[in-house]
């Protein structure tokens, strides 16, 4: 049989329709498997019970799929983000951003930029707090920088890794306060407590929420918090850097992002979902219990708090001259 032109024209429209019926079922059944969220630290440190927090809560708004967490540590999160941004851009992989992104570029430890990636929300934020052991022979602050200041030798002071904000936070600290720090680096908070629990180091400079479970045990003692203001709850009687004349304030912040190409459909349907996933009893509860800081923000204003920090930590790392032997 002769096809005309009207039949062939007929015959591909029909095709496109076909076709794009096809994607629009595609599109509305995501998510159609599991959904693998990258953690790029190591399991057991704020980071970490963020994501996995978010995850379990997400259950609800997610009922058909599970998100199962993925811990991808090294490089100050910079392994765990770069699988990120290279991953199929389909909603099944998507991933916990940190401060970090702001701060590694500069060091000269990856190429990428937070630009590189979608951000969906920001979903916690926490100041970086001075903690030693519980035995230790310094009572405030404010001996502990007088005892740092005598030393002839750099007082050790632990980090989640070259690059990381709590590296930053303890290089801003030494500089602000003209003392000599020795930065012993880990692959992420939960092994720089550990090391801190076990002598290896004099002090950490993580947050208030990695160390909660082993302060209130009475191992470990917060010294000061780099915030505007006092912490609360079981660190309602530690006092704000500010407080003890030292004009610092340094903080990591948690968020999701998916890889820049991700479908705006799909981005919109992870949006709703970290938006209710956020404001759930399970999430706000489980951060709650972890002294963990709950800031929540959509999508534009937390690209507005990655556009800050960008700025903040390209002028900032130079002066700390990190790189220099």
């Amino acid at each position: 049989m002769k096809l005309t032109r009207r039949d062939l024209i007929a015959s591909a429209c029909a095709l496109a329709a076909t076709g794009f019926g096809a994607a629009a079922q595609a599109a509305s059944d995501y998510p159609a498997k599991t959904i693998e969220l990258i953690v790029p630290v190591a399991a057991g440190g704020g980071t970490d019970l963020v994501g996995r927090a978010f995850a379990e809560a997400s259950k609800k708004y997610l009922p058909q799929q599970p998100m199962v967490v993925i811990n991808k540590p090294g490089a100050s999160g910079a392994i765990g983000t770069a699988e990120l941004i290279n991953a199929k851009p389909d909603g099944y992989k998507i991933g916990i951003i940190i401060c970090e992104i702001t701060i590694i570029p500069n060091l000269g430890i990856t190429k990428y930029t937070a630009a590189d990636l979608r951000p969906i929300a920001r979903l916690n934020a926490d100041p970086s707090a001075v903690t030693v052991r519980a035995d230790a022979p310094w009572q405030t602050i404010d001996e502990f920088l007088a005892d740092a200041r005598k030393r002839k030798d750099p007082m050790p002071i632990g980090n989640a890794g070259m690059g990381s904000i709590w590296h930053m936070a303890a290089a801003a600290f030494a500089e602000k306060t003209s003392v000599k720090v020795n930065h012993v680096p880990f692959l992420g908070a939960a092994p720089a407590v550990v090391a801190l629990l076990g002598g290896h180091v004099d002090a950490i400079t993580v947050s208030p929420g990695e160390v909660a479970q082993h302060v209130a045990a009475g191992k470990l003692r917060t010294l000061a918090v780099m915030s505007d203001q006092r912490v609360g709850g079981i660190f309602e009687k530690v006092p704000t850097l500010k407080e003890r004349g030292v004009d610092l304030t340094v903080g990591v912040w948690r968020g999701l992002a998916v890889p820049k190409a991700t479908p705006a459909d799909i981005v919109q349907t992870l949006s709703e979902v970290a938006r209710k996933a956020a404001d759930d009893a399970v999430f706000r509860d489980a951060l709650s219990k972890a002294s963990l800081g709950w800031a929540y923000a959509d999508a534009a204003a937390f690209q507005t708090v990655i556009d800050n920090d960008r700025a903040f930590y390209a002028a900032l790392v130079p002066k700390l001259e990190l790189n220099k032997p």
